[in-house]
């Protein structure tokens, strides 16, 4: 992951992979078959790691807002050059030119981020603590919004950095989600 990270799935060569985790080009090709294969294997490997902390930040008892806000604080990548986002940034630049496995194989990692997130805000809206929104059209909306400031932050564009995006993200959803005639929380 890292070695993609640093150089790109471009210039990541099998023969230096193997050198790096001790094992000929040729075992990494028939383990895995194709550089693609490597990345998209890759990814389901940091999104299994990402998902366990998921899961633990989602499922503790605390109110919903405070869980929403660990989940963007886990979607945002670190800063500029992230392994995991670099990883995705890789992957969604193969995928139109990706079989319908890869496809249907990504598909299934962006849904458990987005269904954790369904779930968390029709648990904020049953129970009163986020206005009436249709949880899985806010939820799509949402991912788009941390997708695109979270390219801003893995790419390294100028004036883009991991804290601001959260401002911006947060300050988003206290206006969109905070019930009428509640009090607007302060900006964080």
């Amino acid at each position: 992951m890292n070695m993609i990270a640093e150089r790109g799935l471009e210039k990541l060569t099998m023969a230096a992979l193997g050198r790096e985790v001790s094992m000929s080009s040729g075992h990494l090709l028939y383990y895995f078959r194709s550089k693609d294969e490597l990345l998209l294997r890759t990814l389901e490997w940091s999104e299994g790691r990402l998902g366990a902390e998921r899961g633990r930040l989602l499922s503790r008892s605390a109110p919903a807002r405070e869980r929403l806000d660990a989940y963007v604080d886990l979607y945002v990548p670190d800063g500029h050059r992230d392994p995991h986002w670099t990883l995705w940034l890789e992957v969604w630049n193969r995928s139109q030119n990706a079989d319908d496995d890869a496809r249907d194989r990504q598909a299934a990692i962006e849904g458990a981020w987005h269904r954790d997130l369904v779930a968390l805000l029709a648990e904020g809206v049953s129970r009163g603590e986020f206005r009436e929104v249709d949880p899985d059209r806010f939820a799509a909306r949402l991912r788009a919004l941390l997708d695109g400031f979270s390219i801003h932050v893995a790419i390294g564009l100028r004036g883009t950095d991991r804290q601001q995006i959260i401002g911006h993200v947060r300050e988003f959803l206290d206006e969109s989600l905070s019930r009428p005639g509640a009090a607007t929380p302060r900006p964080r």
